[in-house]
């Protein structure tokens, strides 16, 4: 069996393409070349085994959602994703698991054009976390702190296809035959194991949005964390949620709708815009093929979220405790 340096060099150990990248894997620390008139930005995400991702999972799915969470995180923040760590803990060392996953993460990094620059690996309960850093000009970072009233309130896509999918998944495991599964339910599934990080829509968003962060744990629960920030409340017109064809296909609207409104693992992007810039943004958002959904405003009743009856909603989501 491979020690941690040789897993490190024969999995992980690729060559950084990024000039910004001075020194990266193999050295106690990555030194890096910040690009002038910027701030830093960094989030990190642990993902765990049986908690955020089903255990027979693939590994390629695993190392290529383990890096979308965290360029997601970035995307919310306005900024450039550019570098990233990983510790990444294993029970044991299985070569065949950990072709799949590092196959996955480098896909990942390929597709958005980020450089693995360091990390740490140990024995234990399979565990990955990673530290995503990237680069937002100075002051114009997006904060869940700057959402103002009368801001509309904007998602990117379509959500509750991943909470379907880790639904329609569980079912399938537990039946005996397993089923074959259909285009609707395999997009779904798929929804949950290969999220989108929008990180070309956070290009235009970050133009024109007062507040962003991107949605894990449930719209109504992550909303609430901008309206806490913001001293603001919310009025959500649920009739006006547009779901997938696919999800719509498998549901009843008001069974697609819980999806939407309380699922988890979407990795969409949940923003608001003052109503004097939304012609602009929609223009901009629409002339570069980017799908998005006006789906409330932001009100003074702070921290209420509301329905367009002036039903509360409950802000019901994934809680780690």
């Amino acid at each position: 069996m491979a020690g941690e340096f040789e897993l490190i060099a024969n999995y992980f150990n690729w060559p950084a393409e990024d000039k910004s990248v001075d020194t990266s894997v193999g050295d106690d620390g990555a030194v890096l070349n910040i690009s002038p008139d910027h701030q830093l930005i960094i989030s990190v995400d642990t993902l765990v085994a049986g908690v955020h991702y089903p255990l027979d999972t693939s590994p390629s799915d695993i190392g290529y959602k383990s890096l979308i969470v965290n360029l997601s995180d970035i995307a919310a923040m306005g900024a450039e994703p550019r570098w990233f760590t990983l510790a990444l803990t294993l029970p044991n060392y299985h070569s065949n698991w950990l072709n799949g996953f590092s196959a996955g993460l480098k896909q990942a990094a390929n597709e958005y054009g980020v450089s693995l620059i360091g990390g740490d690996t140990t024995r234990g309960a399979q565990t990955i976390s990673i530290q995503m850093m990237g680069e937002a000009v100075i002051g114009k970072a997006l904060k869940r702190s700057a959402a103002l009233a009368g801001d509309g309130l904007y998602i990117t896509n379509t959500l509750g296809d991943a909470a379907a999918g880790l639904q329609i998944h569980q079912i399938n495991q537990s039946s005996s035959p397993r089923k074959i599964l259909s285009d609707s339910e395999a997009y779904c599934v798929a929804r949950l194991n290969r999220p989108t990080a929008r990180v070309n829509e956070s290009k235009i968003i970050r133009q024109y949005a007062n507040a962003c962060m991107d949605i894990s744990d449930g719209l109504l629960q992550d909303l609430s964390h901008i309206l806490q920030a913001s001293q603001l409340g919310a009025v959500i017109d649920t009739s006006a949620i547009k779901l997938s064809s696919q999800l719509e296909s498998l549901y009843n609207h008001e069974e697609g709708l819980k999806f939407a409104l309380s699922g988890g693992d979407d990795y969409e992007l949940l923003f608001s815009v003052a109503k004097d810039k939304q012609e602009s943004f929609e223009n901009e958002m629409q002339n570069e093929g980017l799908a998005f959904q006006l789906i409330g405003k932001l009100v003074d009743d702070t921290n209420d979220i509301f329905d367009q009856e002036g039903n509360v909603l409950n802000a019901s989501g994934f809680q780690h405790f």
